[in-house]
């Protein structure tokens, strides 16, 4: 595990890598994976009297530390007091300082969402009414930065990683066990475990600052890694660790003992002589120990990320480790089948029957993506139009067409497998023949001039030469030996085919598995629908139900004149397709009552090209104006408009939407 990565496969790793950072780098920043859908004071409100807490609701549990809750006063000073508390369910309060000034406040808030994703936003309510203030609303999220980004990153890396390592183990297991003796494969599936090991301890790291401040000087902050080691996706990150030590020991057994059992003529134990009860046994022993493994490392997944929230999370998260095994079988064993085709020897060739389990285990794998994809879609998007209303739906898409060109370009690798099966069949064929007639076995040959001509030179090097021409003898014989393996593998026009569409593949896989990775940080369909629909509310929030159904609407005005300034007030009841009382309230900055000479309204429902419904209501006492009888001729979202005149010349419009029936 200690040996230096052969310059093809590093350059293999490095190019999956680069490929997998210029996409991250080139995607937007993650979506929050818990949506805001609902407060108190409702975004946007003016309230005639100073709450005494400031309450969000959010679309899933949320965890929140001291200060993930901020309510600022116009000029920037924070009024909450105290932690924030979980009253119920997905509902999370601050307590206010008592004698809150009229003004605009802003509440900004910054939470770690239930499927480990920081969650940031900001809005604001007014008392009494709206003011100017010296708070931006627009908060940067803590992953939005440098931070953000490395983490991303370490997250491709790890699933690059657990790929690789899985997938190559998987290959040598199940379809080549010579592979095993292979230095290529073995410093590929080394790599694998090395690339997850190095993410897993990045991201461990990183945590704390990704999910508070994302400032990079708070990555080696060990009071927050911490905190983060007492969080679920710390515990997550940890396991990780330790199954990775067992990994390396599963490593060391299967290119150590298992390497020296495996027989270098068949492609698969029991294609000879059906295998010795030892090798048989080590064979069970290192399935059974890997398979543990790895579903334990796809687990680390699972149980911290998407599928452990939202609906029917147990069945989720064990659908979901066996669609990461069924990813890591597919594209990890291609990864190892393509260096396979390129770096090994010619004594050891990848053969017909190590292809056709390979095959094999692909089309499994693929089948088992689609059904467990098709139970994920369902559960993360909720809805036909998502896939085009959504981001998650619209990755999703892609990855779909990716996968689709991926089953096409193995149907080729398929074709060229079949080509070489018949190849090689014609091949065995006439050396057995040739064998018979000069008299030796099949296979063999006589010994070239170049062979004769190295083993004089090896004589001559043993009988006197110095070490320094022994040295470069050896050198040149490696060279001599890499170019004619080389140039046997290139004269097979059959493998050579196999290799470039198993290539094709492989490059189609790159791009899926950071799809894929995106995927993962990106807010489900159906949490973005349903934060939509809760902004939609939020639009009308102020306007919220009173006993039966009433609606009441409280909006600012200011006329522009002397003593234009004031908030006007719309209750209307029952908020209902029929008859409605309605009343209109007036008052001064102050919140006294005052009178105006005129107050008009007009409801208009744009979606049915209905309105403006002209409202003339009648002055009951000092700023107070009352209609009754006011028809609303069927439900939806009015729009409600007020117009106030304060003088001869001085009057002005407001209006705000109100969902009624």
């Amino acid at each position: 595990m200690t040996q230096i990565i052969a310059p093809r496969v590093r350059t293999l790793v490095l190019l999956v890598l680069a490929v997998a950072g210029a996409l991250l780098a080139g995607a937007a920043p993650a979506s929050a994976h818990a949506a805001l859908t609902g407060s108190d004071p409702a975004q946007g409100a003016v309230v005639d009297t100073a709450p005494t807490r400031v309450s969000l609701t959010f679309s899933e549990p949320v965890a929140v530390g001291d200060d993930s809750v901020r309510v600022l006063d116009p000029k920037g000073e924070r009024v909450d007091k105290g932690d924030p508390a979980n009253p119920s369910g997905t509902t999370y309060s601050v307590p206010l300082v008592s004698g809150l000034p009229d003004g605009t406040y802003t509440v900004a808030y910054q939470v770690v969402s239930a499927d480990s994703h920081p969650v940031a936003g900001a809005f604001t309510f007014s008392i009494g009414a709206p003011s100017e203030t010296t708070v931006s609303v627009s908060a940067q999220a803590s992953d939005d930065g440098l931070v953000g980004w490395l983490y991303g990153f370490g997250r491709y890396v790890s699933y690059a990683g657990f790929a690789v390592l899985a997938g190559g183990a998987a290959f040598v297991l199940a379809c080549w066990a010579p592979g095993a003796r292979v230095r290529a494969v073995q410093r590929l599936v080394v790599s694998g475990w090395l690339a997850l090991t190095a993410a897993t301890l990045g991201l461990l790291m990183l945590r704390g600052s990704y999910t508070t401040s994302g400032r990079v000087g708070d990555i080696f902050d060990l009071e927050l890694l911490g905190d983060v080691l007492q969080t679920k996706t710390g515990a997550a990150l940890v396991s990780r660790l330790l199954l990775l030590a067992a990994a390396a020991l599963f490593i060391a057994v299967l290119f150590g003992a298992y390497a020296r059992t495996a027989d270098a003529a068949p492609d698969h134990p029991g294609d000879g002589d059906g295998g010795e009860p030892d090798k048989r046994d080590l064979t069970f022993g290192l399935a059974l120990g890997g398979t543990v493994v790895a579903v334990g490392l796809a687990a680390s997944w699972a149980m911290s990320e998407h599928a452990s929230q939202g609906l029917q999370a147990g069945v989720a998260m064990p659908v979901d480790v066996v669609h990461l095994l069924a990813v890591a079988a597919w594209l990890g064993g291609l990864t190892a089948l393509l260096v396979a085709l390129h770096r090994a020897p010619v004594e050891t060739p990848v053969g017909h029957d190590a292809v056709r389990r390979f095959s094999r285990l692909a089309f499994g794998s693929v089948v088992t993506l689609a059904v467990t994809g098709v139970y994920q879609s369902w559960r993360q998007l909720g809805s036909w139009s998502a896939f085009t209303d959504t981001r998650y739906g619209q990755l999703l898409l892609v990855k779909i067409a990716l996968v689709a060109v991926m089953v096409a370009v193995a149907f080729l690798s398929r074709r060229w497998t079949r080509r070489l099966a018949d190849a090689r069949g014609s091949t065995a064929a006439e050396e057995a023949e040739r064998a018979e007639e000069e008299k030796q076995p099949a296979g063999t040959a006589p010994a070239t001039a170049s062979e004769t001509s190295e083993t004089s030179e090896a004589g001559k090097t043993e009988a006197g030469h110095d070490a320094v021409r022994a040295a470069q003898l050896a050198r040149q014989r490696a060279a001599t030996e890499a170019a004619r393996q080389k140039r046997l593998r290139d004269a097979d026009p059959n493998r050579f085919g196999l290799r470039r569409s198993v290539l094709a593949e492989a490059g189609v896989a790159v791009v899926l598995l950071a799809v894929t990775t995106v995927l993962t940080q990106t807010e489900p369909g159906r949490t973005e629908q349903d934060a939509r629909a809760a902004a939609a509310t939020s639009s009308s929030a102020p306007a919220t139900g009173q006993g039966s159904g009433a609606v009441s609407l409280t909006m600012p005005f200011d006329t522009g004149g002397t003593n234009g300034e004031g908030v006007v007030s719309v209750d209307l009841d029952p908020a209902q397709a029929g008859d409605n009382a309605l009343h209109v309230y007036v008052e001064g900055p102050d919140g006294t009552p005052v009178d105006v000479p005129e107050v008009k309204i007009a409801l208009t429902l744009a979606a049915q090209d209905i309105g403006p419904l002209p409202v003339t209501p009648d002055r009951i006492t000092t700023g107070h104006w009352s209609a009754s009888g006011v028809q609303i001729p069927m439900a939806g979202d009015w729009k409600v408009e007020v117009t106030v005149r304060t003088s001869d010349i001085d009057q002005v419009t407001v209006s705000k939407n109100a969902q009624i029936g």
